[in-house]
């Protein structure tokens, strides 16, 4: 059997995909695989800040676009791109294989750690939940939003053009790039975005001989981890401009699931947490949901719609 894989062309996408084709390879050494680089919307508009980009799916839409219509077999994203409300409409999100480190991590020049910083140091990222972190943190310091791939982000530090980022770990990890991290960063002060560290392989659906193949790399770990992150954004009606972290953690039947949301000033943060099996995933991540929003989420929520739009 040859399948056709679609994924984005930047270094970490193809890392990333061929990783994640080698594990199937080995599950199931009778496929073989062709790719094809699509590109998206956040490829073409790359000089803009992600959350000023006024569509969903940004790094996914026309690859998944082509998995319904048959031109790919499957694709393959970082699952936190995939959008949670509005996935492509005919799709499966067919495998969530082991997932990788889901926290974010500070590199700095000089490898000088986030809390040592001088004031008004100026710290790069492509988040608005980072940002709201940073500022609730260390609101002394400026916050500039990038973009980039990885090397071009650490580039900007090693220039001294910024004094460091906040990047998520399991880039590095998949690029070989670990040993420029300055410091890991606490799940309770960076509570991560809702799938992060997670990879998404997406499939036509109904399309069974073909999620067949894919299911031999599926976590049930990642999958409930996912699923209650996900299912605590749905709750809250969150998107990338509302900056929300939600960290679910498996332990054999276990799972446990930590969320927050920041304000738009920085100096107010809510989270709430709660514990349940895999099974129930999905309940529980309403249940956090609905923590939040009785402490104040949607108030907060409300603040950062009126400052970058709704989403």
């Amino acid at each position: 059997m040859i399948l056709t894989v679609g994924t984005r062309g930047s270094k970490l996408a193809l890392a990333q995909t061929n990783r994640t084709l080698n594990q199937i390879k080995q599950q199931r050494p009778d496929v073989e695989f062709k790719l094809k680089i699509i590109k998206t919307v956040g490829d073409k508009e790359h000089g803009k800040p992600l959350f000023t980009i006024d569509c969903k799916g940004i790094f996914e839409k026309e690859i998944d676009q082509q998995v319904v219509s048959g031109e790919i077999d499957f694709a393959v994203h970082s699952l936190k791109d995939v959008p949670i409300v509005e996935q492509q409409s005919g799709t499966v999100l067919a495998a969530i294989p082991k997932r990788d480190s889901p926290g974010d991590v500070f590199i700095s020049k000089g490898k000088v750690p986030l809390l040592s910083l001088p004031k008004g140091a100026v710290v790069g990222t492509g988040s608005l939940r980072r940002l709201a972190e940073i500022k609730y943190l260390r609101p002394d310091l400026e916050v500039e939003p990038i973009r980039g791939n990885v090397d071009t982000r650490i580039g900007k530090v090693r220039k001294g053009d910024l004094a460091g980022i906040v990047i998520a770990e399991a880039g590095l990890e998949r690029m070989g790039l670990t040993g420029e991290i300055t410091e890991r960063l606490p799940l309770d002060q960076f509570p991560s975005a809702a799938g992060q560290g997670a990879i998404a392989v997406v499939a036509k659906e109904g399309n069974a001989e073909v999620i067949e193949v894919l299911r031999s790399v599926e976590d049930q770990a990642a999958r409930a981890e996912i699923t209650a992150e996900r299912s605590l954004v749905l709750k809250l009606e969150g998107g990338c401009r509302v900056p929300i972290g939600a960290v679910g953690q498996a332990k054999g039947n276990d799972l446990s699931l930590y969320g927050s949301i920041f304000s738009l000033t920085g100096q107010r943060k809510i989270s709430a947490f709660a514990k349940g099996s895999l099974v129930d995933a999905e309940a529980l991540g309403a249940k956090v949901g609905e923590d939040l929003i009785r402490q104040g989420a949607k108030e907060l929520e409300k603040e950062w719609r009126e400052k970058y739009g709704v989403w």
